[in-house]
């Protein structure tokens, strides 16, 4: 369920490597949630859920997104994750962000506040750890910079509506800087072209991608990733499959 939630967050953030012209989009605020399965050979099991809000309060946006596992996966791996991003409205640059994390009794809590001066972003992080059966947790600080547009894990995910998918040729790559409370990291973000795929028992046209998580843009974080994006006005993501090391995840969405 760890890695699964960790796959649905580059899908949000892989949304956002192809810059458009993302201020003239306006979002309602909304709620979108996702299955999270795990499969393997004839297995094919719910794991548990995520769910992503989006409010609007003047020129600020809000979003929180959960992640829980099931009752019966909380046996082997009991997780329960919180994002939070805001946002300014209206092109939803991130000014903060903050993961909680309670997963296998292990507690993490990062925030990172932003500010960009010319060309240059800066990240100011707080990272606090406490390790299953320690009772006292640590609390570190640091400071992340990079240079062009820059990202947390979940407002980037709004960019989504704004994405010129058609004008796009398969094989085309971007990539982008994002912030983790812990270090500066790239997503490399490949388009593959349109595909028909059934989600819930009904047929959807979607973008397909594929992408890459990397560290200092050489050590590959993450095993590919493949997604499918609704080609609808509101560019849903609907689907997503991450390999495991056993099986795979998938996130799917569901109204």
């Amino acid at each position: 369920m760890k890695k699964a939630f960790q796959i649905l967050s580059l899908l949000i953030i892989s949304v956002f490597s192809f810059e458009s012209a993302s201020a003239n989009v306006s979002l309602a605020n909304e709620t979108i949630k996702y299955k999270v399965i795990y499969k393997w050979g004839l297995v094919h099991k719910q794991a548990g859920t995520a769910t992503i809000r989006l409010t609007r309060n003047g020129n600020t946006y809000h979003s929180l997104a959960t992640a829980k596992s099931d009752p019966w996966a909380d046996k082997f791996y009991r997780l329960r994750d919180t994002l939070r991003s805001t946002m300014h409205a209206p092109d939803y640059s991130p000014s903060r962000y903050e993961y909680i994390a309670h997963e296998d009794g292990k507690y993490s809590h990062d925030i990172v506040t932003f500010s960009k001066s010319g060309n240059t972003v800066t990240g100011k992080c707080t990272r606090t750890r406490k390790p299953k059966k320690e009772r006292i947790a640590k609390t570190e600080h640091r400071t992340l910079t990079a240079e062009g547009m820059t990202v947390d894990m979940l407002s980037s995910f709004y960019y989504l509506r704004a994405l010129d998918f058609q004008n796009m040729k398969p094989g085309e790559k971007k990539s982008i800087n994002i912030f983790s409370g812990k270090r500066k990291e790239l997503l490399t973000f490949t388009y593959s072209g349109q595909e028909q795929i059934k989600v819930d028992g009904k047929m959807q046209n979607t973008y397909k991608v594929t992408f890459t998580f990397t560290s200092d843009g050489k050590k590959k974080s993450s095993e590919p990733i493949q997604a499918w994006v609704s080609t609808g006005p509101q560019r849903i993501p609907l689907k997503l499959i991450g390999k495991l090391k056993i099986g795979q995840v998938q996130c799917i969405y569901y109204q």
